[in-house]
């Protein structure tokens, strides 16, 4: 507790180590008969220490000059050079090692002449100054190598954050685009059936009852999967409550649509080999989503899909005998939209427009392991 408030407090600290100082040098002046000359390098030793940690080479030529000065008046008898240690050792920890090294061995040199003018036998100290040099050192290497840690600890915070923050925009993206499909979808189905027992309730009650009751198993499907949906964004993670529809559920669907009405003739090539979750479910939307805008907005009559796999990639295509503008046809909303989206998670390709026959098209190509 002690150390951490004096990191916090290192004015406080070097004002203590000046005080320190300074009354040791000052009281070994006071002990000699140079006491003016020798209370001037006192002062010249203690004082700039208050500024070591902003300018430590420049304070340690200070200090150095104050020691060099004290040495020589007090011949024969050398006061502990306190502050040129701390001096020394400032350097070592702020500065870079070659800077550090070269200014502490040209004040050993001139320290050495100063004892040699003053007739001192004070030449072991030097010996404090290496140690004071490598203690420095030390520290200064772990200053930085628990400066890098940190650096690296808030990088690779930082990562986790944008990772997360990726993470949950992909998730928000891929929620949004079931809840397109599946309610879209579901809606569409259910409007136009309702249509279909509103015009036949009186003329054939028969129908009209067959179509509410599709209408019904429709909107239990929707309410199951929306709680599928909304379940998983509650709870934070990806909906498992339910399976998830892939192609092979593409013949509910078709007769799911054929039951609203459109005359839609379902084509398989290939093996049906099982396909990676993800790419499945959104092959199975791109056909929803293709099938849901025939519906609403294309007047058809009729419709085809055709599926076809092969080992490196599985193919779907809708075409319609509806209109042939991609906007009266839906290609111009958010359903496009998200087939694109889904297309490119897998790095494929879509293509949606007017077909050769009349009508529209809709067609994908989704390589298998192809993500990203």
């Amino acid at each position: 507790m002690v150390w951490n408030w004096l990191r916090r407090h290192p004015a406080l600290v070097d004002w203590a180590l000046v005080l320190v100082a300074l009354t040791l040098q000052v009281a070994n002046a006071l002990a000699h008969s140079h006491k003016a000359l020798g209370l001037g390098f006192a002062l010249l030793q203690a004082l700039p220490l208050a500024f070591r940690r902003r300018w430590p080479v420049l304070v340690l030529a200070f200090v150095a000059a104050g020691a060099f000065g004290a040495a020589v008046v007090q011949s024969g008898e050398f006061p502990f050079p306190l502050a040129l240690f701390i001096a020394v050792y400032t350097v070592a920890a702020h500065a870079d090692r070659r800077r550090s090294a070269s200014a502490t061995a040209a004040v050993m040199v001139a320290m050495a002449i100063a004892f040699a003018i003053a007739g001192s036998f004070a030449y072991p100290a030097l010996v404090l100054f290496v140690a004071a040099w490598v203690f420095g050192d030390n520290m200064r290497t772990r200053r930085a190598y628990f400066a890098g840690l940190e650096e690296k600890a808030e990088h690779l915070e930082r990562e986790r954050e944008a990772n997360a923050k990726r993470a949950a925009a992909e998730e928000q993206a891929r929620i949004s685009r079931e809840l397109h499909d599946m309610i879209a979808h579901n809606v569409s189905v259910m409007t136009v059936q309702a249509a279909a027992a509103r015009d036949v309730f009186d003329a054939d009650p028969a129908r009209a009852r067959e179509a509410l009751a599709s209408i019904e198993k429709t909107g239990r499907a929707a309410l199951t999967e929306l709680r599928r949906l909304l379940g998983s964004v509650r709870e934070g993670g990806r909906p498992e409550l339910a399976p998830q529809p892939g192609l092979g559920a593409v013949d509910e669907l078709v007769s799911q649509v054929r039951r609203a009405g459109l005359d839609v003739q379902l084509s398989v090539e290939g093996d049906r080999t099982p396909l990676p979750e993800a790419l499945d479910l959104s092959a199975y939307r791109i056909v929803q989503e293709a099938l849901t805008n025939t519906l609403k907005h294309a007047s058809a009559h009729r419709a085809w899909v055709d599926i076809r796999y092969s080992p490196s990639e599985v193919r779907v295509s809708v075409r319609d005998d509806g209109s042939e503008d991609p906007v009266t046809n839906g290609g111009g909303g958010r359903g496009l939209v998200g087939m694109r989206e889904r297309v490119d998670l897998f790095g494929g390709e879509l293509q949606a427009g007017a077909s050769m026959g009349g009508g529209f098209r809709v067609s994908a190509r989704l390589p298998i392991g192809g993500g990203g």
